[in-house]
């Protein structure tokens, strides 16, 4: 039964108690030369685990939800009303401030041991599917030099190499299915610089907080100032860093308490003016696709600003549930679901969304469909729909190298049970 569970329940208190008489051991005769008898000391009660924060369980499943639907429909408009990396970024920090409290370096091989084993999963699958449709040296490097890269899919502090062009699986799926494959690799390499840099981050926000929190964006505007040369490997982790920077270190100043002790009215002021400085900041910047417009995710200062107002903002109002408030109960199993497989959905969304082309594409030589449902194979929803079954097949045979990552017994599909006796409306 979990915590949320447990609280539904409680033992009435009764009127018909029947009161026991205590003796008092003080008042009980002596014996000379014997020592009186004495109380019992009470036990120290056994200090409890913090149960698990539902506010920050449903941030992190809607930031999931909103990356699968932005990247099937390339709405620009998503990230805008819920800048979901910004926000996935700010739930790790505060994760990563809570386990500071033990010595760094068993913090850090911890992180990296629940992040790795996923993505070494992955790198099992997509990298050998990558050299059979014709994957090969990258012109670039020296031909016994290129395999070193490969070393990125065992540790990713660049992001790990990928094919931009392959052959196609007999004509089934487009020619960029790796690059479209990898797109979730960058959040990886950009987590595992943060997990190394949090101990110096951490403490230097104890001691100048405000400072600190404002660095990232800062150096966001220098890197995109057009000053600096942004090609190279080195320089796509910077860019990363200073974009979400400062939602790593907002998570960190959640778990410190820091933001507790501003005043209730100055983040509900400043938030939106932030975020009006974002945006004004994105629609100022050139467009890159005329036919999608303004896309935040394209614009590094802008979703960097726009990221740290929405966190702001996301993180004042944090109620810190440790129940489900009502109308949110019959999404338990989902939203628990989502947190104990984030990394595996995350992970292999695009591969169940690349994976839904070839699926639909023969429905057009069907008579039927092609008679009198060509609007359904022409939708959009349409592969969402088929990709979230093939999302849940993941889930199954891949996601439990998260519980082995995290030392757990293995699950096929964590979706929690109801408690028996407990029936839902």
């Amino acid at each position: 039964m979990n915590t949320a569970e447990r609280g539904a329940f409680g033992i009435p208190d009764s009127s018909d108690t029947v009161a026991l008489r205590v003796v008092d051991p003080a008042a009980l005769p002596t014996v000379p030369g014997q020592r009186a008898p004495q109380p019992e000391e009470a036990a120290p009660a056994p200090a409890q685990k913090p149960g698990r924060d539902r506010y920050l369980d449903l941030l992190r499943a809607l930031a999931l939800v909103r990356v699968v639907v932005y990247h099937n429909f390339s709405w620009t408009w998503l990230p805008i009303v819920f800048p979901s990396m910004g926000v996935m970024f700010a739930l790790a920090g505060s994760l990563m401030a809570r386990s500071l409290n033990r010595p760094a370096l068993s913090v850090i091989r911890g992180r990296l041991r629940r992040l790795l084993p996923p993505m070494w999963l992955f790198g099992a699958v997509v990298v050998p599917l990558m050299l059979l449709e014709g994957w090969r040296p990258d012109p670039h490097h020296h031909p016994n030099w290129w395999w070193a890269d490969l070393a990125y899919w065992v540790l990713p502090l660049s992001e790990p190499p990928f094919g931009a062009t392959l052959h196609t699986f007999g004509g089934h799926l487009p020619s960029s299915w790796a690059e479209q494959i990898s797109v979730p690799l960058w959040y990886l390499r950009a987590y595992l610089w943060y997990v190394l840099l949090s101990p110096l981050m951490l403490k230097a926000m104890r001691k100048q907080p405000w400072v600190t929190l404002l660095v990232p964006i800062a150096l966001a505007f220098l890197v995109n100032s057009g000053l600096v040369d942004q090609s190279g490997r080195l320089m796509e982790a910077v860019t990363d860093f200073t974009t979400f920077g400062s939602c790593w270190l907002l998570g960190m100043a959640h778990q410190e308490g820091l933001l507790r002790k501003i005043p209730q009215y100055v983040v509900p002021s400043l938030a939106p003016l932030v975020l009006m400085f974002g945006y004004w900041w994105l629609m100022r910047s050139p467009v890159d696709n005329p036919r999608t417009g303004h896309d935040l995710e394209a614009v590094p200062v802008a979703q960097a600003i726009w990221s740290f107002g929405a966190v702001l903002l996301l993180l004042h109002l944090s109620p810190s549930w440790e129940r489900w408030p009502k109308p949110l109960e019959r999404f338990n199993g989902v939203i628990s679901l989502l947190n104990s497989r984030a990394v595996t959905v995350y992970l292999w969304h695009s591969f169940a969304l690349v994976l839904t082309e070839p699926l639909i594409d023969p429905l057009w030589s069907n008579s039927f469909f092609y008679d009198h449902a060509q609007w359904l194979l022409a939708s959009q929803w349409t592969p969402l729909v088929i990709a979230v079954p093939l999302i849940c097949l993941a889930i199954l045979l891949f996601g439990w190298i998260e519980d082995v990552a995290a030392k757990r017994r293995p699950r096929l599909f964590p979706y929690p049970r109801r408690a028996k006796g407990v029936r839902g409306r």
